[in-house]
């Protein structure tokens, strides 16, 4: 069975006041959507999308936009903070192997961001699925393609 994020429990779920400088950076997504859900796109076709997430202790991938429905894997597991566009600041635990599926409906997204807590890399691979989705993707920057060697 599929699993969403609806399932998953937080180890941590607060509405704090964000730092001046993460507001702002949200208040930029806002204003021009990210569509990097990754920190590179490994491979684009015109039905898919796949991306790797890879962060240092300590990183962070900035605000983007959620506008297709799309998977993720845990490829290693990890600890991670995700300050969402309600307001809310999460952490979340995360297992090897661990997937999440989420779809969005015409006009729906999400926006976050993401943070390792963990003291190794954390790596997630996420699959957008550009054919079936209710949205048209977001333009992405050349910057984050994979470069051919």
């Amino acid at each position: 069975m599929a699993m969403s994020m609806k399932e998953k429990t937080s180890n941590s779920h607060v509405k704090t006041e964000w730092a001046p400088a993460l507001k702002a950076e949200f208040a930029r997504e806002a204003a021009s959507p990210n569509g990097c859900v990754g920190t590179e796109l490994l491979s684009e076709t015109d039905r898919l999308r796949v991306w790797t997430i890879r962060l240092k202790p300590g990183a962070r991938v900035g605000f983007h936009r959620h506008v297709l429905n799309y998977f993720w894997t845990s490829v290693n597991g990890g600890r991670g903070r995700q300050h969402l566009m309600d307001g809310t600041t999460v952490e979340y635990s995360y297992y090897p192997g661990e997937t999440r599926h989420e779809e969005y409906g015409t006009g729906e997204f999400k926006v976050h961001d993401l943070e390792n807590l963990g003291d190794q890399d954390m790596i997630f691979m996420t699959v957008e699925s550009i054919e079936g989705s209710a949205n048209k993707p977001l333009p992405i920057p050349d910057a984050v393609r994979l470069k051919a060697a």
